[in-house]
């Protein structure tokens, strides 16, 4: 039984991890550094976002896996793949048409999907099941340079930021702010979902 709650907050926290990514792109007003440079692939070559973020995702693993030395993270790539096909389905579903007019809104899109991000990221790490690869990216970051994670976490956000770019990607107020709140809301809604995951847990014993 155990299992079928990690399960289960694994694919919701997932699901709705992934629906705010999707707000924040469609707020337009800057979308997070590595979301940024997966829509300015998905323009410039083509693909569909969630094809870039499986993809970024397989190369990331190999990245990771000769920063730490150690063999790659195979079961990490379950993850991203999830995450990339839950962007696409949100995308054709929802958000195809979906379009924020006006900047007021747009600014309650964009806080709105931060908010559902850490919401769905507090979720879904409760399972503890493997990571995403940009996730292990910048645990591989720390380790590899022994930097705390903040900068680790800011170099890994870098990483995506010049190419995007570069790429003419969607850079904005929005990613700054992103960046550094993304967080704290993980971090708001964590022991929540943390304490009921427990409370779950000792429920089946």
């Amino acid at each position: 039984m155990a299992l079928f709650y990690r399960i289960l907050f694994f694919f919701a926290g997932l699901s709705i991890m992934t629906f705010g990514v999707c707000l924040t792109i469609r707020a337009e007003l800057g979308a997070g550094a590595w979301d940024a440079l997966n829509v300015a692939l998905t323009e410039w070559i083509g693909l569909t976002i969630g094809s870039w973020i499986i993809i970024e995702g397989a190369v990331l693993v190999l990245v990771n896996s000769l920063l730490v030395k150690r063999r790659p993270e195979l079961l990490s790539l379950l993850t991203i793949i999830l995450i990339g096909s839950l962007v696409d389905l949100w995308m054709y579903l929802i958000f195809g048409s979906f379009a924020v007019y006006g900047l007021m809104l747009k600014v309650v899109t964009l806080i709105l999907g931060i908010f559902i991000i850490g919401l769905g990221a507090a979720i879904y790490l409760q399972a503890k099941f493997p990571s995403s690869p940009i996730d292990s990216f910048m645990m591989a970051i720390r380790e590899r340079f022994r930097v705390n994670l903040m900068t680790a976490k800011t170099i890994g956000e870098l990483v995506a930021l010049f190419p995007a770019l570069l790429l003419q990607g969607p850079i904005g107020i929005g990613t700054i702010i992103i960046t550094f709140t993304i967080g704290p809301f993980v971090q708001l809604c964590f022991p929540y979902f943390e304490k009921l995951m427990n409370r779950l847990i000792e429920s089946t014993y």
